[in-house]
């Protein structure tokens, strides 16, 4: 592979304006797609298999055009302290409200309140249902507005009115100042890496190229996939941080290798040839564990995994031909000023940070290890209190009418009438299926924990009835989640007595199934990840030790990462700083996302640090001698790499859709710990006390790996032997910049 990419650079470098026009033209052309396409859509969630998903499904075939996807608006009008809905002026100004929000363009129904009974036992709260035509993506500016100044007017007359459901939501988009602020942390941390305005740009040009590759690509398929506009920002994120590092480790090693007093052609080739082959490796294990979440059976997470692992290819062409063919261009503006001045290249040194940290821990080997690990451990135990679920209006802030909706709602009308179960019942094949409807309800409805039952609704054969049934506990309540349990247990009886079957859906009832599912499938998942990591670093470092290491420093770091998350989200510690305002369960998919994601991004710094001790080991070095050389050459690159990171995925934490802000926090605490606690003291302390015991390999198994040299080893030895090094000075003084 390394010899093959040594070809690669030197042909983009050899035909550098071709391959810059190339990636310009499909950029054009993708691009256009994109801005014809008809755009990203808010994407039903859904998982195959469960029972809320079957009763769902149920629902659509026996009650057709029912469960059409047009938009809602849960208009909510509140009286005046005192004083309550039903009264003469206050009844009149909801139903005048009710009359001009059916006049809508768009509007298919509004339902008033009084004819519907949906006003509280204490007549202070009422709510009227608004169905559109058009789904929430659809609707035009005209809509919103016409919705916005009816309920204004019924302000203007004494009543609290807000509006819930998704039409009132903001359609999230991608970007944002938060992720400015990102990039512009980003380039900072190049900027004082590298002391090159051109070396800090390029890797944040070429990783915005492949940025936006791959948002016009999801753009210009979202429509014939089903993508969501949360697919393109996770796509987004990990596209931005993986194409800045990428490019990086390829710039870094390019001044290295200039250092020695190489030529640029050779130089990049080189390059393209270790560090590229080292991106390979480290963007394979990104995709892998990416793809790999199609297993868990969730439609939307196997769409946001491929979407975001094809941004990860992207970086990986990217990295290894644009970046060559820009340093083609402009060879010595990479070069820090200090170089181009002076005729001299001089790329780190001799008791650089890397090398006094790397000894520092040589020193103390032991006490970093116990500290590294006891920390971690600590940060892992609220993961033990671990919910899942997924936020919905209760999660937003108390600025956003759809959270005051729900409040009022909770108020008025309890706390359970926010997530009320939907009970299908199928009396297909009984002799009196409207006596076997209402036995069930009647037997749900006499369970602990329900306080209300809504009149059973059949559809037009008679066969199938649906109807609510209303919980006392909010919809992320653990005791709800214990409701719906219950009465699942209770099923086999009642079926029994009425001869009908019956299944407990709703967003509640579907939340709580996700969860259990995601719950069930994360541990086979991380052992997937763990014994696919260990094999993969067997063969790249063919050590036995090594990669068993890597894989415990993994675990330890998902372990910790999400006790944090919980910590923040769940339990609320510091949640206010991240404007947090309600706290609850954690994302169900939030786990088996984060455990995907942060598996590729550690095994990065992990190809990157240890390949590098690997190389000096073999060459002759001691083991703490390589484990000084692997930081001298790689520590800066990659804390650099990590704070790049961190910069990029912490911007996503000012998104107001708060799963995207989870994910933000998530993996920039994942990133923190894995880079700064795991790869750069807890490696070394290990490999320290291990000594050559961590470069051991039983001799059959080293016959039966293949070989794979991701660092190039080979094509810096043939280098070293058939280039002679030239002046420097006049190396640079024969080159074009």
């Amino acid at each position: 592979m390394a010899t093959f990419l040594h070809r690669l650079g030197r042909l983009a470098f050899r035909k550098r304006w071709y391959v810059i026009l190339l990636w310009v033209a499909v950029l054009g052309a993708v691009g256009v797609g994109a801005l014809k396409a008809p755009g990203a859509s808010d994407e039903e969630f859904s998982m195959p298999g469960i029972e809320s998903q079957k009763a769902f499904d149920l629902l659509e075939q026996r009650f057709p055009g029912v469960t059409a996807d047009g938009a809602t608006a849960r208009v909510v009008f509140v009286a005046p302290s005192g004083e309550k809905v039903t009264a003469t002026e206050n009844k009149k100004a909801v139903e005048e409200t009710v009359a001009e929000l059916a006049d809508g363009s768009q509007v298919a129904s509004a339902v008033d309140p009084f004819q519907a009974r949906a006003v509280s036992q204490d007549g202070t709260t009422a709510y009227a249902t608004v169905t559109y035509k058009a789904a929430a993506t659809d609707l035009t500016d005209a809509s919103r507005d016409h919705l916005k100044d009816a309920l204004h007017k019924a302000q203007d007359a004494g009543l609290t009115v807000e509006a819930g459901g998704d039409a009132v939501a903001e359609q999230a988009g991608a970007g944002g100042m938060a992720e400015v602020i990102g990039v512009a942390i980003a380039a900072v941390v190049l900027l004082v890496t590298f002391g090159s305005l051109a070396a800090a740009g390029l890797p944040l040009l070429t990783a915005l190229v492949g940025v936006g590759l791959s948002m016009a690509t999801i753009l210009a398929l979202s429509d014939a996939l089903g993508l969501s506009t949360t697919t393109g920002t996770l796509a987004m994120m990990l596209g931005l941080a993986v194409g800045i590092d990428y490019a990086l480790f390829v710039v870094s090693r390019y001044r290295e290798e200039r250092s020695k007093g190489r030529t640029p052609e050779e130089s990049v080739a080189l390059a393209t040839g270790t560090a590229g082959s080292a991106v390979v490796f480290a963007g394979l294990t990104v995709v892998i564990a990416l793809a790999g979440l199609s297993v868990v059976g969730i439609p939307m997470l196997t769409k946001m995994g491929l979407a975001a692992a094809g941004a990860v290819v992207v970086a990986v062409l990217i990295a290894l031909t644009l970046v060559p063919a820009v340093l083609g261009c402009w060879p010595n503006a990479v070069l820090s000023r200090k170089a181009r001045k002076s005729g001299r290249i001089e790329e780190g040194g001799e008791n650089n940070g890397g090398t006094r940290w790397s000894r520092f821990v040589l020193r103390r080997p032991l006490p970093v290890l116990i500290l590294g690990v006891i920390g971690l451990g600590a940060l892992a135990v609220p993961m033990t209190d671990l919910q899942l679920g997924m936020p919905g209006d209760e999660a937003k802030s108390t600025s956003t009418t759809e959270r005051r909706a729900y409040d009022a709602l909770a108020e008025g009308f309890g706390p359970g009438f926010n997530g009320p179960l939907t009970i299908v019942v199928d009396a297909r094949g009984t002799d009196d299926a409207k006596g076997a409807a209402e036995t069930i309800a009647k037997e749900i409805g006499a369970t602990k924990g329900i306080v209300s039952v809504s009149p059973a609704r059949f559809n037009e054969a008679g066969d199938t009835a649906v109807f609510s049934a209303v919980p006392a506990t909010a919809p992320t309540d653990e005791k709800t989640k214990d409701l719906v349990t219950v009465i699942r247990d209770e099923r086999a009886g009642i079926e029994s007595e009425t001869g009908a079957t019956f299944e407990v859906t709703g967003s509640t009832a579907l939340n709580i199934d996700i969860s259990d599912k995601v719950q069930s499938a994360l541990v086979p998942y991380l052992l997937v990840v763990v014994g696919l990591a260990v094999i993969l670093l067997l063969v790249v470092f063919r050590s036995l030790l090594v990669p068993l290491k890597a894989a415990a420093g993994f675990l330890l770091s998902v372990l910790a990462s999400l006790g944090v998350v919980v910590l923040v989200f769940q339990q609320g510690h510091g949640a206010e700083l991240l404007g947090v305002e309600q706290t609850g369960p954690i994302m169900s998919l939030m786990p088996i996302f984060l455990v995907g994601i942060v598996f590729g991004l550690a095994m990065d710094y992990e190809v990157f640090l240890v390949s590098r001790m690997r190389e000096a080991y073999v060459h002759g070095d001691r083991a703490d001698e390589a484990i000084t050389s692997g930081f001298r050459h790689s520590a800066r690159v990659v804390v650099a790499a990590a704070l790049i990171m961190i910069a990029v995925f912490a911007g996503f934490i000012g998104e107001s859709d708060s799963m995207i802000k989870m994910i933000g926090f998530g993996l920039a605490s994942a990133v923190l710990l894995d880079a700064f606690v795991v790869r750069m003291a807890i490696v070394p302390a290990v490999l320290a006390l291990l000594g050559d015991k961590a470069w051991w390999l039983p001799k059959w198994l080293d016959r039966a790996l293949p070989h794979v040299d991701v660092e190039g080893e080979a094509l810096t030895r043939r280098a070293d032997a058939l280039e002679p090094a030239p002046a420097e000075t006049a190396e640079l003084a024969g080159t074009r910049t």
